[in-house]
């Protein structure tokens, strides 16, 4: 199985219950939605929301989006019914389906077994991916495992939230306010980036509550940024564009990132292992980091 390539520079979060911000969703700027049948989703309407979900699947136009599916986790009375009616209601309609709570590599294994046999029951020409939300204690010391658990899979996400309640993280050290001296995530934000970069997939930074803070929106998208996350979800569409921003290349450096691989490729063409640019050594080592730049801005057309 080979892995499509696919944006997350921001991922969507929408209520699943909610027909009118399902259709905002898909005529929003963001490269990936995700319907959420999960926390955002009140128990006595779960059912009713995969109804809703598959419709907009089906119906609206999402244009070029990641279009994804948030099911409840393994150890609840939904998930087996949230991937059984979402795949067969708008499988063919469906990009990815993003597993909540996993606790090891089992649990990933349970979703796609279970899309395995859907595909085939149902005829589907394309495979659906995995992405997983690592947001337990035990999720993060099974990290390497489930990031190679399955071909399927595309994405680790960190969901800081229900980690900080698991880890018994006390919310007033979040963001530096506290006692703890720095960011209180990055040592869960650097071994899920670097699990996931080691696996082949991409790596999303979770969500930031106050929509209503731009300035620490930003801050913590920079932060998931330079630790080699791609991306980082929107609780809100006022966030859509601050994380496209942060995740995309300026055009500026994509400019140069170009002019130093054509100069890097016309000193190879004449037998030499490096060239200069402005002032700047590009060799096949740093050629590495040119190609990380360019390779983003191929993926978002820029």
């Amino acid at each position: 199985m080979t892995r499509p390539r696919r944006a997350r520079r921001c991922q969507l979060s929408v209520p699943g219950s909610s027909e009118k911000m399902l259709a905002k969703a898909a005529g929003s700027a963001a490269d990936h939605v995700f319907c959420d049948l999960e926390d955002a989703v009140a128990p006595s309407a779960k059912v009713e929301a995969r109804g809703k979900i598959i419709n907009a699947l089906n119906t609206l136009d999402w244009g070029k989006k990641t279009r994804c599916v948030r099911i409840n986790d393994v150890s609840t009375q939904w998930c087996h019914d949230d991937i059984i009616e979402v795949v067969t209601g708008a499988g063919a309609n469906l990009d990815t389906i993003m597993l909540t709570k996993p606790y090891s590599a089992a649990d990933v294994i349970f979703l796609d077994r279970m899309l395995t046999q859907l595909e085939k029951k149902l005829g589907l020409e394309k495979s659906i991916g995995i992405e997983v939300l690592i947001e337990e204690v035990q999720a993060l010391q099974n990290v390497e495992d489930i990031s190679r658990s399955t071909p399927r899979l595309e994405c680790l996400v960190f969901g800081m939230g229900d980690y900080s309640g698991s880890q018994g993280i006390d919310t007033r050290d979040i963001g530096g306010t506290g006692d703890f001296p720095g960011d209180i995530f990055h040592y869960a934000r650097f071994r899920i980036a670097m699990a996931a970069r080691a696996a082949g997939i991409d790596a999303v930074d979770g969500p930031y509550a106050n929509f209503g803070n731009p300035e620490g929106y930003l801050s913590e998208a920079k932060r998931a940024k330079s630790l080699g996350m791609v991306g980082k979800w929107a609780i809100h569409p006022a966030q859509i564009a601050l994380a496209t921003e942060v995740f995309s290349p300026d055009p500026s450096e994509v400019a140069f990132a170009r002019k130093l691989e054509t100069a890097y490729r016309e000193a190879e063409a004449q037998g030499l292992g490096a060239a200069q640019v402005d002032g700047v050594m590009v060799d096949v080592a740093s050629l590495r980091l040119v190609r990380n730049t360019l390779d983003k801005a191929e993926l978002y057309g820029l």
